[in-house]
Order: C-alpha cells, then sequence, then structure tokens
C-alpha cells in the first residue's frame, strides 16, 4: 500500500502531480526546468536571501522564491515569461553594480556562479554607477583570505562553517549597505575559531573566500639555481586532478600528474601515500601500546590539521587521546629535509620542500612552530592546493593529457623517485574518509594475530555519509571504532566520549566531508555539480579505492621501502629516533582575547 501523499498543481500552464513536501524549485527539476539560484545550495538549509529563483505564483498575485516556496493542491506557477526574466535580470544587475569589475583578474574567472548567472540572463551593461563597497582585503590567515568587496550576502560560508562544519565562526554584521560577513566582533581570521578547514571558499559562488596563494613562491624557488626542490603529492589529488583537465571525477591520474610535476621543474617528486603507510606503521604501534595500557584510548586520528586545530579549540580535554603521529605530510617533509638530505649530499636549508595537499588547512600546518627544524628551518617550505597545481601546469603550457612519458633525470617521468616513492595500496585509501581506519586495522589485524591472515577490506567503515560506527573481532579482542567527516558530524562522536556513553577503541575524524578528497583545496566541480555532493565524493573515493585493489601489496606494513627506512636508519617503531622525527604533540588553543 502507498501511503505517499501528493500534490498536484499547475506548472507552466500544465497539469503535474509531485510529492507532497517539495519546494517549487524542486519540483521544476523534475520536468527539465532549471530555475536560476544563486544562494540556494541542496546540502544547506534554506536562506531564501537572493530572489534570484523568483517565480510568478499567479494564484497568489505575486512573486514567490522558489527555493523556499513549498508547492501546494491547486497552485498555478510560472517559471518564465518576459516580465521574470527582466525581474530576475534586474536582481542580478544590482547586485553586479555593487560587485568589483575585475572579473578578468579575478580567481574565479569562468568559475564564477554569478559571472555565469549574468551571461544567462542576458546581462550586458551596468546600469547603476555610484558608491560601492569598499572593504579590506583580510589575509591574516594561513589559509584562507576574505574578500568581502567580492561577497553578495548569499549566506552559504555562514550556514556551511554552521552546519556542516559545527564552527559557527561566520555570520552577517551591520546593516544595509554596510553588511558584510566576517567572525565575532570584526575579528581578523587568525584571531577567530576559524579551524582553516577551506569549506567556505568551496561553497561560496564569487570568490568573497580564497586560499592563500603559494604559486609565486614555489615559481621562485624553481628558478632559483640554489635549491634542490622537490614535491610531494598527497593520495586525494591524483582521484580530483583531472577534473581540472576535462576529466569527469573519479579519473584517476597518478602517472600524469607524476609527469607534470616533472616538466614543471622539480627535480624529485615522492609519494605522501609512503609517510602514509609510515604513518600507519607508527599509528598502530602506539595503538597497541595503547590498547595494553600505556596511554588513553580511543586514539584519535591525527592527519587532518583541520580537525586538530577543531581539537585544539573546541575539546582540549580529547587532547591526549590524539594519536602523536605527525600528518603524512610532515612526516614526508621530515625526511625530506634529514634522510634524503644526508642520502645526497645536501645540507636541509638546501632542499626546498613542496606539498601538493587537497586542504588549504595544511598551509596552516606548515607553519606550526613544532613543524620546524630545531635552527628554524620550516619542514615544509609551501603548500600548493589542487587547483593551484592545475593552474600552474595550465600556466606552463602542458598539455595533461596528452604529454609523452620521457626519461628525466634517468627516470621515467610518470614514476615517483624511490624509495619515498614507494606505497602501498592502504596508502592509496588514506585520502578518502575511513581510509585511514581500514588501513589501521589492516596492520592491526596482523600485530594482534601475529599471523598475516585476516580481513584485507574492511567496508564497514567505508562511507562518505558523515557517521558511522562498527565493531570487529581482531583475535578474539572486540574493535569499536567510529569513523567521522564533517566536524559537526565530529561532535556527535566526541560528545559520546566526553560523556562516557560509548567505549571507542579508535576513532577516525576527517575535517572536510568525504575526508580529503573533499578537501577545502579541490578543484570546483563542473558546473551542475555541487561541492558537496555526495555523488561528487564518491567517485573520487572509488577513484583511491580501484589503486588500491590494483596494487599487489595493500598493507602498510608489508612496503619494502618503509621496512628498510627502519633497518638503515629509523631504528625501531616508536623508538626514539622516530619518535623525535615523526611524532608531535598538540595543545589548547583558545582565540585572542578569550579566557
Amino acid at each position: 500500500m502507498n501511503d505517499r501523499k501528493t500534490v498536484t498543481f499547475t506548472l507552466d500552464g500544465q497539469k503535474v502531480t509531485v510529492d507532497e513536501g517539495l519546494t517549487i524549485l524542486e519540483a521544476a527539476e523534475r520536468f527539465g526546468i532549471r530555475i536560476p539560484r544563486l544562494c540556494y545550495h541542496p546540502d544547506l538549509s534554506l536562506a531564501g536571501s537572493c530572489r534570484v529563483c523568483i517565480v510568478d505564483v499567479r494564484d497568489m498575485g505575486h512573486y514567490m522564491a522558489a527555493c523556499s516556496s513549498k508547492v501546494w493542491d491547486g497552485m498555478d506557477v510560472r517559471t518564465n515569461s518576459p516580465e521574470i526574466r527582466q525581474a530576475r535580470r534586474d536582481i542580478v544587475e544590482l547586485l553586479l553594480d555593487n560587485h568589483p569589475k575585475d572579473c578578468q583578474t579575478c580567481e574565479r574567472d569562468g568559475n564564477c556562479e554569478l559571472q555565469n548567472l549574468a551571461y544567462s540572463l542576458g546581462v550586458r551593461e551596468r546600469l547603476f554607477e555610484g558608491e560601492r563597497k569598499d572593504f579590506p582585503s583580510e589575509d591574516s590567515s594561513r589559509s584562507v583570505i576574505r574578500e568581502a568587496n567580492k561577497c553578495i550576502l548569499c549566506g552559504r560560508c555562514v550556514r556551511v562553517c554552521a552546519e556542516i562544519q559545527g564552527v559557527y565562526n561566520l555570520s552577517q554584521h551591520g546593516r544595509g549597505f554596510r553588511t558584510v560577513v566576517m567572525p565575532a566582533h570584526g575579528a581578523k581570521m587568525d584571531e577567530s575559531v576559524c579551524v582553516q578547514c577551506g569549506q567556505c571558499i568551496n561553497v561560496c559562488p564569487t570568490a568573497a573566500f580564497l586560499e592563500k596563494d603559494s604559486t609565486d613562491v614555489v615559481w621562485a624557488a624553481l628558478s632559483d639555481p640554489t635549491k634542490h626542490v622537490v614535491v610531494q603529492t598527497a593520495p586525494s589529488i591524483r582521484a580530483a586532478i583531472g577534473e581540472g583537465f576535462g576529466q569527469p571525477p573519479g579519473t584517476p591520474s597518478t602517472g600524469k600528474m607524476v609527469a607534470a610535476l616533472r616538466h614543471l621543474g622539480f627535480k624529485a617528486v615522492f609519494d605522501t601515500d609512503f609517510a602514509a603507510d609510515l604513518t600507519i606503521v607508527e599509528e598502530s604501534n602506539e595503538f597497541l601500546g595503547r590498547l595494553h595500557g600505556n596511554g588513553p584510548l580511543p586514539i584519535i586520528t591525527s592527519c587532518s590539521p583541520g580537525w586538530i586545530s577543531f581539537l585544539e579549540k573546541f575539546y582540549p580535554e580529547l587532547i591526549p587521546n590524539a594519536s602523536t603521529c605527525r600528518s603524512p605530510m610532515t612526516m614526508m617533509s621530515a625526511l625530506l629535509k634529514t634522510y634524503y638530505a644526508e642520502k645526497i649530499g645536501k645540507a636541509p636549508r638546501d632542499i626546498y620542500v613542496v606539498a601538493v595537499m587537497p586542504c588549504v588547512a595544511k598551509k596552516y600546518e606548515a607553519r606550526r612552530p613544532e613543524h620546524y627544524l630545531p635552527d628554524g628551518i620550516p619542514l615544509t617550505d609551501a603548500v600548493l592546493t589542487t587547483r593551484e597545481l592545475i593552474w600552474m601546469i595550465r600556466s606552463w603550457g602542458i598539455d595533461y593529457w596528452t604529454m609523452p612519458d620521457i626519461e628525466f633525470w634517468n627516470l621515467p617521468s610518470e614514476e615517483f623517485d624511490e624509495p619515498l616513492g614507494i606505497a602501498t595500496g592502504a596508502g592509496d585509501i588514506f585520502g578518502t574518509t575511513g581510509g585511514v581506519m581500514e588501513a589501521t586495522l589492516r596492520t592491526a589485524v596482523e600485530k594482534l594475530t601475529g599471523t598475516p591472515v585476516g580481513p584485507l577490506e574492511f567496508r564497514d567503515v567505508r562511507a562518505v555519509e558523515g557517521l558511522r560506527e562498527a565493531s570487529f573481532d581482531l583475535a578474539g579482542t572486540t574493535i569499536n571504532v567510529a569513523v567521522a567527516n564533517g566536524l559537526h558530524n565530529a561532535k556527535q562522536i566526541l560528545d559520546k566520549i566526553v560523556r562516557g556513553e560509548k567505549q571507542f577503541h579508535i576513532v577516525e575524524v576527517m575535517a572536510c566531508p568525504g575526508g580529503c578528497i573533499g578537501g577545502g583545496g579541490q578543484p570546483y566541480p563542473p558546473r551542475g555539480v555541487n561541492v558537496l555532493d555526495p555523488e561528487l565524493l564518491r567517485r573520487r573515493a572509488a577513484a583511491l579505492y580501484r589503486i588500491d585493489e590494483s596494487k599487489e601489496l595493500r598493507r602498510s606494513h608489508e612496503n619494502p621501502a618503509v621496512k628498510k627506512l627502519y633497518e638503515e636508519w629509523l631504528g625501531q617503531p616508536g623508538g626514539e629516533k622516530a619518535h623525535r622525527l615523526l611524532h608531535t604533540h598538540y595543545a589548547a588553543r583558545l582565540p585572542r582575547g578569550i579566557k
């Protein structure tokens, strides 16, 4: 028996029937009608503030916002007419007349929703000259720049910060012409509770939020003959970079990515996946020690810098539970400035380490004081987002998909440098939510049982949805785990831990929806695809799982290069040298002015 309630109404002169509860915008899309929108985002709450989606509700005698008005029986809606098109155009013209005239030099040129909307509505001139808002650029943050002059007050950044990330750092201040989005009390971003995740950048339809650019310093380093410039690439980059060159989401392109980096002039290209394997070896050793009473449980993963910032600001009581392992990026940088420097006979200060990351918070992580050598040399000199690397490749004139596989320094251009370029499949899946957990479990099974048998895949922790809990029987020991992505979801797990409602052994937290594949520095998706769309995240995740499945070695501790590193240089996992180079510490960090 079907108890579903329906509504019958008139849509552009045709009688249609849809499920009760749909908005006009949602109902129209069921029939192939796409109503223009700007403030609307399908994964965020409704704002109805921009009014670009107005439609003519004829039985009411006036226009209504299609994104926030639900259909009712007998409603008569017109989504298009000369009058409606003109009204929408007037709204967009007014937005543009209070907007900077710098489209050709704006980072979002060609990928700006306001620009695209103006074109589709036929806006061809600015009609209203006069005073414009004039706010200074706010670039105090290590990761995020706020350009209030480009803000159209759609509220998406406010909603994603509150509803998806649970940080509530942004809100609208002032009235009328002087309204501006910023942290509480007008604080600068680096003085606020911002965790530098960059999700505000991802959902912004213009360029009111951007990552802090690092391309200039990387260009300069590549042109400096005194510098030995090397690069490392995070797991999720290879699953998303192809989107920047016209490929559909979920197209893996590891070899082409490596080749492009060689063409740019990097002396060596290393795989952060190697350090992900190393992280698992160290973290598994740490977990097993805690399981036997040497530290608090649950152990909480520490790879995501946005999550670590959130932990230090909102849950300082759980800092002892965080794994002391550095992130794979910083582990790799530490090895490049020490082990690799020693191998090639160069001083650490002469090696310039660039990290290509999906995450703008990695820029913040690289400048944390605990990630410097004792003489003040940073472990990671510069961090590029996926978007920044895509721009550099285009700027260099590299044809990403047709460049030949030639030799650079006696190496095929599409192969990582060894030994810090060898990785198992477990390292690849670090880029998606649940990947760190699954990689840990693959190694923990063998460590607990003493035999190389047991599950290779732990599908119960795989999900781009925000929250997942599971239990596993490992050698007679029940291990309770939880996986969270998006910090609002993480709060649910963390609150359970704080209140003592459930005993977990391992908890994985990723700051961004979907994990690193949904990071704040990943490519802007193609038109018609929303940046928080679970299908987009699933496709990127699937690319990493395919890479994992294609590899012969799929457990981190089986990595021969990792084994050799311990044998000839690091000593034992968790030993004195390994702990000094590969581990760190965290501390409560309240924003300035908050006691």
